[in-house]
């Protein structure tokens, strides 16, 4: 099983991520999205930062998650490579609050080492989809670029 595939979208790009767990699925949509923005084979873990996010619905996790990815390369320059997923509670249709504790390990972007791709802007709803199909998750997320 691959991790993800590109996903072409008039105007914007699309990213399809799999799965055996929720929780790898939403890994491979993580390192899926770095990869549109630069090759990912030639980021060092040099540094590591936390991210702890909680939402009212998986959708909503899921968005927030990536989001936030493209926050901190936007305002600090910081790109991952390895995603370890330390703590989640993201069981569809038993829980209030879906919950995402994460450790990613990367470095920052240079321009000078690193190629530049795509420009993500955004993370967004549109088509977003989860479904767990033939026990295996599938995600799907469109980017505004």
């Amino acid at each position: 099983m691959k991790p993800f595939e590109i996903l072409d979208i008039s105007g914007d790009i699309g990213l399809r991520s799999f799965g055996k767990t929720v929780q790898e699925a939403f890994v491979n949509a993580a390192i899926g999205m770095y990869s549109l923005i630069t090759d990912t084979g030639k980021i060092e873990e040099k540094k590591s930062i936390d991210v702890s996010l909680e939402n009212d619905s998986l959708d909503s996790l899921l968005v927030a998650w990536l989001n936030e990815l493209v926050f901190h390369f936007d305002a600090y320059g910081f790109i991952g490579q390895k995603i370890s997923i330390t703590e989640s509670d993201l069981e569809p249709a038993t829980l209030k609050s879906y919950r995402l504790n994460a450790v990613l390990s990367g470095e920052e972007f240079d321009p000078d080492r690193h190629e530049s791709r795509l420009l993500i802007k955004a993370a967004t709803y549109h088509r977003l989809r989860i479904a767990k199909v033939n026990e295996i998750w599938k995600i799907e997320v469109i980017f505004d670029i």
